[in-house]
């Protein structure tokens, strides 16, 4: 049985550590709720049933945290109206020759039992005259002489319902139209949407945006750089169907650039006879290499990627709070950060994350990704130009896994979850342009590129060998425009869509980093505030469940006690994870079970928060640990 000694608590008076928090604090009152001074100091302890004696190690267990839901209010009315509006009875009063008779209920049961009777035989052939009157009625009078405004349908607003005369009657008080889906920034709708981009299989090589030519060239490079290949090999690796690379194969060798070196062991057909490169095609392939080296699948043509890339738009969702908390999984954030990030999602544009470092900021936007449904089309390559831009990296992003009776589409399109790209310190301007490498002379996409039609999480921002200011410069633009400019090797300058959601994340003081044309440009920006001691408590609970660590409050407690309150160490929600891994190692080390014990914790302590001070001698190599 463990014994967690424990200290009393420090007296009343303010702590060195508030006056360094207050001293350091950048954020005001106005953007975000303020934060404690020090969760640790800043209220008395927790109150602590005593533990009995003789009680063992894990007998105290803290109960399950509970998570704060939005209240629920009330659902609205519904809106009861009659699906069939009555038409407006005419006055009194001599109706005008040729007019049809006065609206009656017995008219209203007629029309109710046409609408809902089966469907039955066709009606009897009438002659030319009988014909054409019926048809009169069933249109209605002149465009003219109908009540309602024609223009409602394409301002979003409902149909109005119409009897068989052409009356139009307003749509009943509280009846909301269809979603408006017309908007600058985007589709914006709950509901499944119609005009989804899907890549559709190209039957010609036209249809493909491709010259007959180029795709020669890839079917001998695939050759070229394997030796030999199969013809469905070729076509797989090009992502072409299969007919098309039969005839493009087929042409050359008429021209005698390839020749069949046998057949396959099953099956009858081009697809399965081996292809070898002849003599001939030694001037031809060295051309072919000078100009670029790409070995890939086909490229789709530019127009192509930025038509898709609107139809994709990450623009104006409608993420509500629910589904937020359903997609962070296990994270353990503060109700305001939800508050903070939620519209910011659903317009799309940047968001500027500061505060302490370890506290999440890196993990919230890992579950902000999460949170935009379905799925998307990237591209393997694009072409501009007559130039290969490779866009698909399996690094970025996640590939899904088609489902059974999914129709065909472009295999040069990767389906895939949407991106998220983190950079960090490593960001240079340089990696922002078409990366240009002269000796396989294709592109490789930027990050921003890469990112499209997802997340860009800028990490560590004001930590780049850029200055800040020059970093900054370089992002007003697409943020203002939702336009990037990139540069070819040749000169040329591209515009190609920025459909990203950018996000800026520091734990330096936002004051030295950004000016007020940065902070007009990106409209929303969130404190990520340290835990206070009992959320501290949660994370550790979270993650001995995901160790599987048996969770131990007292032990929690006298973690507090005795390395945090004395030495006025905030907290922070990264130790949780860091304190119990390094738990594990030396337990697994000892050959003990893995458990938090006062031994363990204290040598976890020791060998993590370490702080590193000059000496007042000039010795490099003197440094205090506490």
């Amino acid at each position: 049985m463990a014994d967690f000694p424990r200290r009393p608590p420090p007296g009343p008076g303010p702590s060195s550590l508030d006056a360094e928090q207050d001293e350091n604090r950048s954020i005001t009152p106005l953007e975000t709720p303020a934060a404690q001074a020090n969760p640790v100091l800043s209220a008395p302890p927790r109150p602590r049933a005593p533990a009995p004696a003789g009680a063992p190690l894990g007998g105290e267990q803290r109960p399950e945290p509970t998570r704060s839901r939005p209240a629920q209010t009330a659902p609205l009315p519904s809106v009861i109206f009659d699906p069939m509006p009555r038409p407006r009875v005419p006055p009194a009063g001599a109706a005008p020759p040729g007019a049809p008779p006065p609206f009656s209920e017995e008219m209203l049961d007629v029309q109710t039992e046409r609408r809902t009777a089966p469907p039955g035989p066709p009606p009897p052939a009438q002659d030319p005259e009988r014909r054409a009157a019926a048809g009169m009625e069933r249109r209605g009078p002149p465009e003219g002489e109908r009540r309602g405004p024609p223009e409602a349908d394409r301002r979003g607003a409902a149909p109005a319902s119409s009897d068989r005369r052409g009356s139009v009657s307003a749509p009943p008080q509280g009846y909301v139209g269809p979603e408006r889906r017309g908007f600058r920034r985007g589709e914006a709708s709950d509901a499944p949407v119609t005009n989804r981009f899907w890549p559709a299989q190209p039957k010609t090589l036209q249809e493909a945006g491709l010259t007959t030519t180029f795709v020669e060239e890839l079917v001998l490079k695939a050759i070229f750089f394997a030796g030999e290949m199969r013809g469905m090999d070729v076509a797989t690796r090009l992502q072409l169907p299969t007919a098309l690379v039969d005839e493009v194969i087929e042409g050359l060798r008429r021209q005698k650039y390839i020749d069949i070196r046998g057949g396959g062991a099953s099956g009858v057909g081009r697809s399965t006879m081996i292809y070898q490169l002849t003599t001939f095609v030694t001037d031809v392939l060295r051309q072919i290499l000078d100009r670029n080296r790409y070995n890939g699948p086909a490229p789709v043509p530019f127009n192509e990627w930025v038509a898709a890339v609107k139809q994709q738009t990450v623009r104006g969702n409608r993420i509500t709070r629910q589904r937020m908390q359903d997609k962070f999984g296990d994270l353990i954030i503060r109700d305001y950060i939800f508050d903070g990030i939620g519209p910011a999602m659903n317009s799309g544009r940047a968001i500027f994350f500061y505060g302490p470092p370890g506290n999440g900021k890196t993990a919230i936007c890992q579950g902000m990704v999460n949170c935009y449904e379905g799925d998307i089309f990237v591209p393997h390559a694009l072409l501009i130009d007559d130039f290969v831009v490779k866009m698909f990296d399996a690094n970025i992003h996640r590939a899904v896994d088609d489902e059974p009776g999914m129709p065909s589409y472009d295999r040069r399109w990767v389906r895939c979850r949407r991106p998220l790209v983190v950079v960090g310190g490593e960001l240079t301007l340089e990696m922002l342009d078409l990366v240009y490498t002269p000796e396989v002379k294709y592109y490789e996409a930027p990050f921003q590129m890469k990112a499209s039609n997802g997340m860009l999480l800028i990490d560590d921002f004001g930590r780049q060998k850029v200055s800040p200011k020059d970093l900054l410069n370089r992002w007003i633009v697409p943020l203002e425009s939702d336009v990037d400019i990139l540069t070819l090797h040749t000169g040329k300058k591209i515009q190609v869509p920025f459909d990203v959601f950018a996000a800026f994340s520091t734990n330096l003081d936002p004051s030295d980093l950004v000016d007020d044309a940065f902070l007009r440009r990106v409209r929303y920006k969130l404190e990520v505030q340290r835990p206070d001691e009992e959320q501290f408590h949660e994370i550790f609970q979270v993650m001995c469940k995901k160790r599987g660590v048996p969770y131990d409050a007292r032990a929690v407690d006298y973690l507090i006690d005795e390395h945090y309150r004395p030495n006025h160490r905030p907290f922070a929600a990264c130790q949780p994870r860091d304190l119990l891994d390094q738990v594990i190692d030396m337990a697994n080390y000892q050959g003990q079970t893995p458990r938090l014990e006062p031994a363990l914790l204290d040598a976890a302590v020791r060998s993590y928060f370490v702080r590193f001070d000059k000496p007042a001698s000039a010795s490099p190599t003197a440094a205090s640990a506490r």
